[in-house]
This record gives structure tokens, C-alpha cells and sequence, in this order.
């Protein structure tokens, strides 16, 4: 896994690992199961004098709930 650097003038940039399968714990019907998903790595870089944490969090967040169910950007609109 790699972590992007910021370059004058950026002030973020989000790296986007390749999509693998790869075997990971999930909950069925309250039960934890070993199952295999297609994962993947995202890493985002700021520069806290322009961007505050938090806010990537958020950012990150979001991004991460529409990457996993693509269909709520369109009811979001």
C-alpha cells in the first residue's frame, strides 16, 4: 500500500489501491462468518494548514458508503 504526497498546489489527493478478493469477517444473520469480498485500500493525504481532519474523515466516509452501494448517490439528487 502506498500513501500519495501532496504537491504545491494541492491540497488533498485520495489513492485508490486495486480491488482485490481477499477473505474477510462479516456478520450473517447476527453470526460471523469468513466470507470473500472484493476489498480494496483507499488513503487520503491533506495538508492540515488548508484541510481539517475531520473534514477528510467525512469525506472518506461518504465515499466509502456510495462505494458500497452505489445507488444511494442517485436518490440523493
Amino acid at each position: 500500500m502506498a500513501t500519495p504526497i501532496i504537491k504545491n498546489p494541492e491540497s488533498a489527493i485520495l489513492g485508490l489501491m486495486r480491488a482485490k478478493l481477499r477473505p474477510v469477517v462479516v456478520e450473517e444473520n447476527g453470526k460471523p462468518e469468513i466470507a470473500i469480498r472484493k476489498m480494496m485500500y483507499l488513503s487520503l493525504s491533506l495538508d492540515h494548514r488548508i484541510v481539517d481532519g475531520a473534514v477528510g474523515a467525512r469525506f472518506i466516509n461518504e465515499l466509502i458508503k456510495f462505494m458500497e452501494n452505489p445507488a444511494l448517490i442517485w436518490f440523493n439528487h
